[in-house]
């Protein structure tokens, strides 16, 4: 008994196509995974961040209108829409800051959290471009292999205009 020629080519193709269906479905799932686990480094190098301006704010160092507004900078929401005006707000206000009131470890310590936050928005931006771009394809949409998990969302903050020397100012994402 022999398979005819059109229905061994037809379950070919279907076998081809599933293939490819699980292969975009777990590609889909690595890259959710991938923005999520470069979301938490993002959240806690904006956490870092955050504790180095609350440090800034009570040491006593800078000028009292510098200070106030680092202590209001520091205070603000740090959730959803609200955490990028807020991390935009803290950004402004460092961007106002005299580094040269700062002590060096201070100062090499607040380098040191832009820096972070700078190189993890990036790695976060990348990530979330990835799984947009992957997600946006017509055969993920038309099989529906993202199932119901959110779309991710850039995380567009302003990076800082002084930072520490030889990271590139370009934008990457």
């Amino acid at each position: 008994m022999t398979i005819p020629l059109p229905a061994a080519l037809a379950v070919l193709i279907v076998l081809v196509a599933v293939a490819a269906a699980v292969r975009a479905a777990s590609r889909l799932d690595r890259l959710h995974a991938r923005t999520d686990a470069a979301w938490v480094a993002l959240d806690g190098a904006l956490v870092r961040r955050a504790t180095v301006v609350r440090t800034l704010a009570t040491a006593g160092e800078l000028p009292a209108d510098s200070g106030a507004a680092l202590r209001a900078a520091a205070s603000a929401a740090t959730a959803g829409r609200d955490r990028e005006i807020a991390e935009n707000e803290r950004g402004r206000a460092l961007g106002g800051l005299d580094r040269g009131e700062l002590s060096a470890e201070l100062a090499t310590e607040l380098a040191d959290a832009e820096a972070r936050v700078v190189i993890a928005r990036r790695v976060y931006n990348d990530a979330v471009r990835d799984t947009r771009a992957l997600r946006s394809r017509r055969a993920v949409r038309w099989l529906r292999l993202a199932g119901t998990a959110a779309w991710p969302r850039y995380f567009e903050i302003a990076e800082p205009t002084t930072g520490p020397p030889g990271l590139p100012r370009h934008r990457t994402s």
